[in-house]
């Protein structure tokens, strides 16, 4: 799997679970955890689908390579949920349908992502960056070889001796 299609389907889950949580925030809650939600719980359950709707957006690539930034981010959040979903379980004793299910989904996501970001963020470090495809370096291939000769022979010195 690329990082790319990798990082697509990371910042996918996260944009449908964000629309889920604005739209529906107490049914989220209930088959997630098993617990229900007051007036407060609603706002604050929509505010996290706004979160989260606004990390996959921002995660989503765009370009063929996919930024440090992103992937990182998608690897943080990914371990980050899976270890407090663990904990919302295993020390809270919060039971729902689908609590081991997103913890499976958040932690494979996580090692999947883990390989990806350390090496985005090794070549940041580095200062190693991807060359950017833009037109003009194409527009520059495509030159007559004819015109491309004349101009470098009247542009540069002649070897030729005076006498």
């Amino acid at each position: 799997m690329t990082t790319k299609l990798l990082a697509t389907v990371a910042a996918a889950i996260e944009v449908t679970a964000g629309c889920a949580l604005i739209v529906a925030p107490a049914f989220v809650v209930d088959v997630l955890i098993g617990a229900t939600l007051g007036s407060g719980g609603v706002a604050v359950g929509r505010l996290g689908g706004l979160g989260l709707l606004s990390l996959g957006l921002a995660c989503w690539p765009r370009q063929e390579v996919v930024t440090a930034q992103a992937i990182s981010a998608l690897f943080t959040y990914n371990l980050l949920a899976a270890l407090y979903i663990a904990y919302l379980s295993l020390v809270e004793g919060f039971t729902g349908y689908l609590l081991w299910p997103a913890f499976a989904l958040h932690g494979l996501l996580a090692v999947l992502l883990a390989g990806p970001a350390y090496a985005a963020v090794r070549r940041e470090w580095h200062g190693v960056h991807f060359p950017r495809i833009t037109v003009e370096i194409v527009s520059e291939v495509v030159v007559n070889p004819e015109e491309q000769t004349e101009t470098k022979s009247k542009s540069s010195p002649s070897n030729e001796r005076v006498a």
